[in-house]
C-alpha cells in the first residue's frame, strides 16, 4: 500500500478513463514512446503477453493478444481493445511455465512494490531464450519531472517509484536475464533482455 489505505491499483480503478483520456490528449508523447517499444520489440505471435495491459494502449497497435491486468475498470477497456485479459498480479502470473514467448511491460515498474519477485515471475513464465521488454520513466529524467507537474498524470505518478536505466539493467541481471539492447532518451527508457537457460 502507497499513501496510507490507497494504493496504486485503486486510483487506476477509480480514474480509468481520466487515464486513458491522457493518451489522446497527449498523442505525440504516446506515439513516440510506442514506436521506441516497437523498434525494440520482436514480432509479437500468440504466446506473447502484457504484464501490466492497462487499457490496452501499447498492446493492441503492438499485436499483442493477452494481457495481464488488476484493475477491473482497464481490462474492460483492454477488452473493448480486443485484448484477452487475465486479472491478476504480476507478482503471482496465473500462467503455466515457460508458456509465454515475449513479455511486455510499460510504465509499470514504477508502480510495483517488489520490481524482483516480478521480474522472477516473469522469468518463470517466459520459455528459454523468451525476450523481456520493459518501458519505462526513468527517474531524473525530462518527463518524470514534467509528469509529477502535469495535473492529467501526477494523481497516477505522485505514487511512483522511478528507476534509473542502470538501476533496471541491474535489477534485470539479478533476475535471470541478459540485456541484449537498450534505448534511453528524453526520460523514456526502453530495454529487451533475454531469459537466459
Amino acid at each position: 500500500m502507497i499513501d496510507g489505505n490507497i494504493t496504486p491499483e485503486d486510483v487506476f480503478e477509480e480514474f480509468a478513463e481520466e487515464y486513458d483520456r491522457w493518451f489522446e490528449e497527449h498523442r505525440a508523447e504516446y506515439h513516440a514512446e510506442l514506436t521506441r517499444v516497437r523498434h525494440l520489440l520482436p514480432c509479437p505471435d500468440p504466446r506473447a503477453i502484457e504484464v501490466g495491459v492497462g487499457s490496452g494502449r501499447f498492446a493492441t497497435p503492438l499485436g499483442i493478444k493477452l494481457g495481464l491486468e488488476p484493475s477491473l475498470a482497464l481490462a474492460r477497456m483492454a477488452r473493448r481493445r480486443g485484448i484477452e485479459v487475465i486479472r491478476g498480479r504480476g507478482e503471482s502470473i496465473p500462467i503455466r511455465d515457460g508458456a509465454c514467448s515475449l513479455v511486455l511491460m510499460v510504465t509499470v515498474i514504477c508502480f510495483l512494490d517488489d520490481p524482483v519477485t516480478v521480474f522472477l515471475e516473469v522469468s518463470r513464465i517466459l520459455a528459454p531464450q523468451g525476450t523481456f521488454v520493459i518501458g519505462f520513466i526513468e527517474r531524473e529524467g525530462g518527463i518524470a519531472r514534467k509528469y509529477l507537474h502535469d495535473e492529467g498524470k501526477h494523481r497516477f505518478l505522485s505514487r511512483a517509484r522511478f528507476y534509473s536505466s542502470d538501476e533496471v539493467q541491474d535489477l534485470l541481471e539479478r533476475t535471470g536475464f541478459c540485456v541484449a539492447r537498450v534505448d534511453s532518451r528524453a526520460g523514456f527508457c526502453v530495454v529487451a533482455a533475454e531469459k537466459n537457460r
